[in-house]
């Protein structure tokens, strides 16, 4: 059964104008075809499609379920873009398969991508979600500058992963249930120094990633992995 977002309201739901394209056009669904909805915010539901319009489908709703989160913490991933696109698209996808509450993108000094295009990064979460038949869709945030970002961050525990040579703990040792976590990654170039230490004045704890010096892409994966395996 084919799932698409759409809006929910009461027993019927209505999807926009791109998946209403993609189930008309490409899967060629039709007048009483049945398929699941899902709003990105919790619910799922199943019914049959009433009007199949390329520009927006209409569907009258059989069931509807209310999914709780299945996690019992928040994981935020402030990440720099990298140069090649399709390795932050890649780290989009996955780290919402593996489970991930929110993505922020942020420009630092040695950053050598500053311009993300939100719109294709949302398709790419909502593509996502959708194969890995999920309920709720991670908040995408626009990319914002590294001081921005630490001015506006109001998680619990603040983590910042770095190359320079630190008194640096092993990330295992903060990763626990019930709390609100935040991890910056940096670009291909690590952060500044003057970053790095902004961000430690900030409340920002450093920690390690392992021996291996991970790419930007694998090291906000490891991240995303970590807390789903210890929190499994």
């Amino acid at each position: 059964m084919n799932t698409f977002f759409g809006i929910i309201q009461n027993n019927a739901a209505i999807l926009n104008e791109d998946e209403s394209l993609h189930c008309v056009k490409v899967l060629r669904h039709k007048v009483g075809d049945t398929i699941r909805v899902i709003d990105g915010k919790g619910t799922i539901a199943i019914g049959k499609i009433e009007a199949a319009h390329a520009k927006q489908c209409a569907v009258s709703l059989s069931e509807k379920e209310t999914v709780k989160p299945s996690r019992n913490y928040t994981l935020h991933v402030a990440i720099a873009p990298t140069k090649n696109i399709e390795r932050i698209e890649w780290f989009v996808e996955k780290a919402v398969e593996i489970g991930i509450d929110e993505i922020s993108f942020i420009k630092c000094k040695n950053s050598e991508r500053t311009v993300i295009k939100d719109d294709r990064l949302k398709k790419v979460a909502e593509a996502a979600v959708k194969q890995s038949q999920q309920a709720y869709i991670p908040k995408l945030n626009s990319l914002v500058d590294f001081k921005e970002f630490i001015k506006t961050n109001t998680s619990n525990i603040k983590l910042i992963a770095h190359c320079e040579k630190d008194n640096k703990q092993s990330l295992k040792n903060y990763i626990s249930t019930q709390k609100k976590f935040s991890m910056l990654i940096g670009p291909e170039g690590d952060f500044s120094k003057d970053e790095i230490t902004l961000a430690l004045t900030s409340g920002y704890l450093p920690v390690s990633l392992g021996e291996s010096r991970l790419r930007t892409e694998t090291a906000g994966l490891f991240v995303c992995n970590a807390f789903a395996a210890i929190n499994s």
